[in-house]
């Protein structure tokens, strides 16, 4: 399969990774250009481009880049894509800690309906609720009893079920989020997000969202990271997501 990955990042750069070294045609592209990203390119054995040529032929298109830098991409960027071809939305907002407030998000639209605004066409929502170290570390063979699970939800079935193909193939099971309107499930503070559940707990964590409540959780995220010190573990930030929502 031809993938582009736009944004080489610790999400989008350990996808690229794992689809090249799975024997996928994988083009990468990021902002600085062909030239920066040849490296990277090299090493994993993919090639590097630019995000138009990251794109042209793709048969999955990957954007694994932060939301200001969406907003920025040219509004024609996917006109000569087939709808055919699913483009997968990693990205998740951190108002006031990485991101500028963006009014659209905080008046309560799900980031992925807003991310295929920008872009002028629909998105899949994947590989946004997992953290970096559990993609890069903790994938396992399908069937593997605790195997950890990645919610992807979409309004367009074949594309969803393409897109849950990818996630089954790099280590991890599949959970469908359902539409794109229903993305807000899998955001950043609620349960479902970041927090090591198989597909069994990742299910109940989607279901037991509340619209709204994340916001809430995110304030007390913030003081729950001051609490770890400057070099928390991967168990500490697991632990520490799962306690701003706790499944009963």
């Amino acid at each position: 399969m031809k993938i582009g990955i736009i944004g080489i990042g610790n999400i989008g750069g350990t996808i690229a990774r794992k689809l090249a070294s799975a024997g996928h045609e994988v083009r990468v592209a990021n902002s600085k250009g062909a030239v920066a990203v040849r490296p990277f390119a090299e090493e994993i054995g993919a090639t590097a481009t630019d995000t138009n040529g990251a794109i042209s032929g793709a048969d999955l298109v990957i954007m694994s880049i932060p939301l200001p830098a969406i907003e920025r991409l040219p509004k024609n960027l996917f006109k000569d894509v087939p709808s055919s071809v699913p483009v997968v939305d990693t990205s998740n907002y951190y108002p006031g800690l990485r991101d500028p407030q963006i009014a659209d998000l905080d008046a309560g639209e799900a980031e992925s309906v807003w991310v295929s605004k920008q872009i002028g066409r629909p998105v899949i929502k994947a590989f946004n609720n997992i953290l970096a170290h559990s993609l890069a570390e903790l994938g396992q063979p399908e069937g593997t009893d605790g195997r950890l699970a990645v919610a992807v939800a979409g309004d367009d079935d074949a594309a969803k079920q393409l897109v849950m193909g990818i996630v089954n193939e790099v280590g991890f099971d599949p959970v469908d989020g359902g539409t794109l309107e229903e993305s807000w499930r899998q955001q950043p503070s609620t349960p479902g997000y970041c927090c090591d559940y198989d597909a069994v707990a990742m299910r109940r964590a989607l279901n037991a969202a509340v619209k709204g409540e994340a916001p809430k959780k995110r304030e007390q995220l913030t003081s729950k990271m001051a609490t770890l010190g400057p070099s928390p573990t991967h168990d500490d930030v697991v632990a520490m997501n799962r306690s701003l929502n706790p499944l009963t």
